[in-house]
């Protein structure tokens, strides 16, 4: 009977990791891992979550389990954070601790389900796991153009946005978009909360990498401005990044609710669907971030490194836009987007001669991770790009 499966085809981007560690050139660059890298292209260990994880050495006196809902305390930590100060207090928004992101993105749709959505709205190109994910539930997906000529293409999402019906969600990147790097303005946030509101969407609003494009507050405002625009959402949040949590599989899932006294209803649900999923989340990761938050010290060392990861890749992006056009592609754009990803208009023969020829190794898709980049390789990248694409 297990003989009878079919042959999935491998991930590509593991498969891309492959390729690269099997290279043996010395100047290779790894562009296409979606983790943070220093200038030196190391991944290193938060200096606060080192000191966090001391302290949880010292201090914590059990293993046990935790329920799924996973550690309270986490997920309340991060609220004031996440939605402000203000909106953190609202009795109208609970959470649960889930492993990873991509755990908050599943529980949110498989309540986005169980709740009686049929259709998730989705701009393309969109994180290829958000298509794998609404696949393995059995939710339709509805596509719409997400961004055009380096900005957002809001006739697109406001054209699908007449065409979904009541009911149906709308999956959309709170920023630092993946893999675009293209973010909604303020003023479009504002606009996509009002037509959402009115037309009786409920968002569930994919936060990874909060802190990474322009701050802390600055990269929650649109998940802010939705939430309060809206009587229901649905929002899961990743520690991966901003806490280089990554193989430690931190994050969350938050509900906002119509009704206060709706929560008890909608989170035991959470919890049934957590429980027959995972079971329970691993707690190391969110217990560390419990700790650097409550602790003024490690949370102070956190927001400086959080600040310096964004500076680096800022500095990256000014740099690629300084230079121009390398051959055919135009670079500037990406001084105004954010994040770790930007995409790159090259087509699969361009993106094969950079890894053949440069050793340059980035998706298939033309997205690249930015901090990918450093001083010591950017400019071969540079002048690799304008061969390939000349």
């Amino acid at each position: 009977m297990l003989a009878d499966l079919p042959e999935q085809s491998p991930d590509a981007l593991l498969a891309l990791i492959k390729m690269y560690a099997a290279d043996p050139r010395k100047e290779k660059i790894d562009l296409g891992v979606g983790v943070y890298r220093t200038d030196d292209g190391a991944t290193p260990v938060f200096a606060a979550v080192k000191g966090a994880e001391r302290d949880l050495v010292e201090r914590q006196d059990s293993k046990a389990y935790l329920g799924p809902e996973g550690c309270m305390d986490f997920v309340r930590c991060l609220m004031p954070i996440i939605l402000g100060d203000d909106m953190a207090k609202s009795d109208r928004i609970d959470g649960m601790q889930t492993p990873g992101g991509t755990g908050g993105v599943r529980l949110a749709v498989a309540l986005a389900q169980a709740a009686g959505a049929k259709r998730v709205w989705m701009g393309t190109p969109s994180w290829p796991n958000h298509a794998q994910i609404l696949k393995d539930i059995g939710m339709e997906a509805a596509t719409f153009n997400h961004a055009a000529d380096g900005a957002t293409d809001m006739d697109a999402l406001k054209d699908a946005i007449a065409k979904a019906d009541a009911g149906d969600a709308f999956l959309l990147h709170g920023c630092c978009h993946n893999p675009t790097g293209i973010d909604y303005t303020v003023d479009q946030w504002h606009e996509i909360a009002a037509i959402i509101a009115e037309k009786g969407i409920l968002p569930i609003l994919d936060l990874a990498y909060q802190g990474l494009g322009e701050g802390l507050d600055e990269d929650a405002q649109g998940v802010r401005i939705v939430m309060k625009a809206v009587p229901e959402a649905l929002l899961a949040y990743s520690c991966d990044k901003n806490f280089g949590l990554y193989r430690d599989r931190v994050g969350a899932v938050y509900v906002q609710a119509a009704e206060a006294d709706h929560l008890p209803r909608i989170m035991s649900n959470a919890a049934s669907f957590a429980r027959a999923t995972w079971s329970m989340p691993p707690d190391h990761g969110g217990s560390v971030v419990r700790e650097i938050v409550a602790d003024d010290t490690l949370r102070g060392e956190w927001l400086d490194e959080l600040a310096g990861m964004r500076r680096r890749m800022l500095q990256v992006r000014a740099r690629l836009a300084e230079a121009g056009t390398a051959g055919s592609v135009d670079l500037t754009p990406l001084a105004q987007q954010h994040g770790l990803f930007a995409m790159l208009p090259l087509d699969k023969d361009q993106i094969q001669a950079l890894r053949k020829d440069h050793a340059v190794y980035m998706a298939g898709s033309g997205r690249i991770n930015i901090a990918g980049l450093t001083l010591g390789n950017i400019d071969r990248f540079i002048a690799a790009l304008a061969k390939v694409s000349g």
